[in-house]
């Protein structure tokens, strides 16, 4: 088969050159011969040197865990098309009627994705005070500790200890592109600190609140792995803490009962700061209940509210969506 022959030190350069071009072979393993590096080629290539070689194929990888998975065939349309990755973990919502395949599921996904070492099924919905959900081991290693990489940081986590979303990643960076250097900001349902050691890449300082003991030591240990020193912890109910601060910005990642915390929220951000809302909203009326208690609370305080931005974060159940508001508190 006709190959370029390069130098190992330009083999990158001279590989994006030849993409570029249109005339690397694919479906082939590149050779290494002593300090030269061959790539597989469709037609001669001015301004190389042109040998003749054999090259190994590569082996087609299955993109999907559904295209290797030992199970009745069924039962495969029943198989779930989505799972959460955590660091390296993963963790799969399966429906009853494939519970028993768990184990089959759970290596298939091992096989495709090799950088998952441990796979989980939901056991439970999320639930407590400390918003956790039981999991069930399914294959690979029987740990529920990992490292997550997001956004340019890292957080170290408990999966089966405290609540974090991977799918908040993008929401995630929205508020950190509008938080503005020198701000104060309050997040009073933190976790492990994904808003917050985030946002302290900008902000002059960020409360950290969180009721879990478990958030507080992750959140602590990720302060040090990302050097983010300008985050307070703070372990405690968050009404215990709301009103003895002032932040230009506020973070209400508590979608199921935000709306009983808005009343702390208020006191907590200075005049003209904004309040980052979360909730669930039926498709057919995202915003409308949401809105309404926030200028009831706003009302009863003497304040007015400004809504600045409305929008869909992502699905949640049936016809149900994860929703954010963002509006500004005027005192």
């Amino acid at each position: 088969m006709l190959a370029v022959k390069v130098p190992r030190q330009e083999a990158e350069k001279v590989r994006r050159k030849l993409i570029e071009l249109g005339v690397l072979a694919k479906g082939y393993a590149v050779k290494r011969e002593g300090e030269f590096i061959l790539f597989p080629v469709t037609e001669p290539v001015e301004g190389f040197e042109l040998v003749e070689a054999d090259f190994g194929r590569l082996e087609k990888r299955p993109h999907s865990y559904r295209e290797v998975v030992e199970v009745p065939k069924d039962v495969k349309p029943l198989l779930p098309s989505s799972f959460d990755i955590i660091g390296d973990i993963a963790i799969i919502e399966i429906p009853k009627e494939l519970m028993e395949y768990g184990k089959a599921i759970g290596e298939a996904i091992l096989k495709v994705h090799r950088h998952i070492k441990a796979v989980f099924a939901k056991g439970s919905k999320v639930s407590g005070e400390y918003r956790v959900r039981e999991l069930i081991h399914l294959a690979g290693e029987r740990r529920t500790e990992t490292l997550h990489r997001e956004n340019g940081i890292r957080l170290k986590l408990d999966v089966a200890k405290v609540y974090f979303s991977p799918r908040l990643a993008t929401e995630r960076m929205r508020i950190f592109q509008k938080t503005r250097p020198g701000e104060v900001v309050f997040d009073m349902f933190a976790g492990v600190g994904p808003y917050a050691v985030l946002l302290a890449r900008k902000a002059k300082l960020v409360f950290a609140c969180d009721i879990n003991p478990w958030a507080i030591r992750y959140l602590e240990e990720n302060i040090r792995l990302n050097k983010a020193n300008n985050v307070v912890p703070i372990l405690g109910d968050v009404r215990k803490v709301a009103g003895r601060l002032e932040a230009d910005r506020i973070i209400m990642n508590l979608p199921k009962f935000a709306d009983r915390f808005l009343r702390e929220a208020m006191l907590s951000v200075k005049d003209g700061g904004v309040v980052h809302y979360y909730g669930f909203g039926p498709e057919e009326d995202l915003f409308s209940e949401h809105e309404a208690k926030i200028k009831a609370i706003a009302r009863e305080l003497g304040f007015k509210v400004e809504f600045l931005e409305r929008r869909k974060v992502r699905p949640y159940a049936p016809r149900q969506f994860n929703i954010a508001i963002d509006f500004r508190v005027l005192k």
